[in-house]
């Protein structure tokens, strides 16, 4: 990944004491793993739709924005510039739609066939009854939770930056300390397994992979925990 970005107008030059532009540079190189990571976090949930190394520039350069945002990094920069990092990057996604249509409509028909069989049941369904009953392979079924936990993060992740964007255009440690209690907040109400889920991949940037291993689950099970749990908070943070 090339690292070297360039010099543009700072719209946040009032905002901050100047950084110059060696430290910029010194800050994006000491930051850029943090870019990595989210970059395969987000490119493994959405099967190429943007090239991996586009991916990582846009994230560098939303770690510029948050770097001229913020001013110089402390403590709790990182958790701020992830945001910002992931924010850049689903803007993209968003921008270029990168569903195809007949994705979309395939991904709702099978999100209504599990509410209908979840109906049936009275509870919800487990892997093994949600892929016989809908006559879907393994594999089938995962593409489907991935399509699905994509969306429900782009979602969540849309929220945490409308709260970014509320707090005025000026970064600091009042508004990270704000969005950090929100978070808290919103996490009281998963249960154990939902907040480690959620600390894996948001503090940690393990991947649906990693955390299943960590946590002895299939990667399909790790997705609906992480889609779970989201919803919860968003439930929160949006009321």
């Amino acid at each position: 990944m090339g690292l070297v970005v360039d010099s543009v107008a700072d719209p946040y030059a009032e905002s901050y004491a100047a950084v110059s532009v060696a430290d910029e540079q010194k800050h994006l190189l000491a930051y850029a793993p943090l870019v990595k990571r989210i970059v395969r976090q987000l490119n493994s949930q959405v099967q190429g739709a943007i090239d991996r190394d586009d991916m990582e520039q846009i994230g560098l350069m939303g770690l510029l924005e948050a770097l001229r945002r913020y001013g110089v990094p402390d403590g709790a920069f990182g958790s701020y510039a992830a945001l910002r990092v992931r924010g850049a990057i689903l803007d993209e996604l968003r921008r270029q739609d990168w569903r195809p249509r007949a994705v979309r409509q395939q991904s709702h028909k099978l999100r209504d066939a599990v509410r209908e069989l979840t109906r049936k049941l009275g509870r919800e369904p487990n892997e093994q009854e949600i892929t016989a009953s809908l006559g879907l392979s393994a594999d089938d079924y995962q593409a489907y939770l991935l399509d699905e936990n994509a969306e429900t993060i782009a979602s969540f992740d849309e929220i945490l930056q409308d709260t970014l964007a509320d707090t005025g255009s000026v970064a600091g440690p009042e508004e990270q300390l704000m969005i950090r209690r929100s978070l808290e907040q919103a996490l009281t109400g998963l249960d154990e397994r939902e907040q480690r889920v959620i600390q894996m991949y948001y503090e940690f940037e393990l991947s649906y992979k990693e955390i299943a291993a960590v946590l002895d689950l299939t990667d399909a099970r790790v997705c609906q925990l992480n889609k779970a749990a989201l919803n919860k908070m968003k439930a929160v943070l949006t009321s």
